[in-house]
């Protein structure tokens, strides 16, 4: 009896401590509430971001073409120059003796060709009367024609002369910006060198170099060849750029050049736009990032950017797929366009992507999609119908 009694008072001992422990337990939380957007195709820019430098549109190199001494710098550097505007002038005095020297040249020989004219008419009359012989009427012939050779040959030598005592004052080539000049005033400069005496580029008008890698050109051109893109004509590929500091610059520009060779040292493809530039914003070697309108993309894919995750291979976001259970689905970012990601791989059209309620959401676990009826209730509402 006395066992008996125990057994029981333990038992119902255990009993109060379950229920207690019943009492105690948590109930199982919701699944977390989260919104999602269904991603459909859509047609969307295709916009390609590279690196350049900026070139100008024209550069000469002024150089000297004659041998001499600079007398003067007649222009202010960094100053905007006209093209044949004097830049500076070389000791002219050699230069006058030569024209001086070929000048005389040309007299005398054309005081000998004149004399010799005077003996070929005398001996037109002679000859007809057998008064000369037939040599040396040939022979007056000869002189006067070597005579008449020397007359070109120093009239020649008096043209370069006088275009070298014009090289030595040195003219602008192009209108533009001239640069620092190279040489002071005292210096020798040598035509055989040719000694370098200031730089003029253009920049009203200027071009943005970069390159295309070749495995990016082929993508582009399969993409073609698909159907997935289409292109304009290559005079009209819009460039946007952005400048060191992040701003975009106020000008639009153009593709003008596309070689159609790859560059065996870097497998890539240079590319040039070319762009206005009337406040002279744009400076040569500047570096910016060129974004260019390549075509349009029928059937691309925008996911909010807070949506997706990025990391150094690329960027995942959350789908929520059959029965509600959220999973991870990496994918292949393009480019940013406003708040948005494109996205190159990884979705289709239909996919559920989580955009608000991240922090709640677990790979594997089921979720509650803001705004929808609750299964059970859901299911016995058509019931009821």
């Amino acid at each position: 009896m006395r066992n008996n009694r125990w057994l029981a008072a333990a038992a119902l001992a255990a009993c109060v401590w379950l229920s207690a422990c019943a009492d105690d337990a948590q109930p199982t939380p919701p699944p977390p509430e989260v919104e999602v957007v269904t991603v459909r195709p859509q047609p969307i820019a295709n916009v390609i971001e590279l690196p350049g430098r900026v070139q100008a549109i024209r550069t000469a190199e002024v150089r000297a073409r004659v041998d001499g001494i600079i007398e003067r710098r007649l222009f202010d550097e960094g100053t905007d120059v006209k093209a044949g505007q004097a830049l500076f002038a070389i000791d002219p005095r050699e230069m006058t003796a030569a024209l001086n020297a070929a000048q005389a040249a040309l007299a005398r020989a054309r005081t000998t060709s004149a004399n010799a004219a005077q003996d070929l008419q005398r001996y037109d009359g002679l000859i007809a009367d057998q008064a000369i012989s037939k040599q040396e009427y040939d022979a007056a012939v000869a002189r006067r024609g070597t005579a008449q050779a020397d007359v070109d040959q120093a009239r020649a030598q008096v043209e370069s002369a006088r275009l070298n005592l014009g090289y030595a004052t040195v003219r602008a080539p192009i209108a533009g910006r001239a640069g620092r000049a190279q040489v002071t005033e005292g210096a020798l400069v040598s035509a055989s060198q040719g000694t370098l005496l200031t730089t003029i580029e253009q920049i009203d008008s200027i071009y943005v170099n970069f390159s295309q890698s070749s495995s990016d050109l082929l993508a582009i051109r399969r993409d073609i060849a698909g159907g997935k893109l289409h292109i304009p004509e290559l005079g009209r590929w819009d460039v946007t750029l952005i400048l060191e500091d992040g701003t975009a610059y106020e000008q639009t520009g153009h593709i003008d050049f596309l070689d159609l060779s790859i560059d065996e040292a870097t497998g890539t493809a240079a590319l040039r736009a070319e762009f206005p530039n009337p406040r002279r914003i744009l400076l040569p070697g500047q570096f910016v990032r060129a974004q260019i309108g390549a075509g349009t993309r029928a059937n691309g894919i925008l996911v909010p950017q807070r949506a997706v995750t990025v990391a150094e291979d690329g960027g995942s976001v959350y789908v929520v797929g059959a029965k509600d259970v959220a999973e991870v689905r990496p994918v292949k970012l393009g480019r940013l366009q406003g708040d948005s990601w494109v996205i190159d791989e990884g979705l289709n059209s239909g996919d559920r992507v989580v955009v608000s309620g991240l922090q709640g959401v677990r790979p594997g676990q089921p979720v509650r999609i803001a705004g929808a009826a609750p299964k059970k209730a859901a299911e016995k509402a058509a019931a009821t119908k």
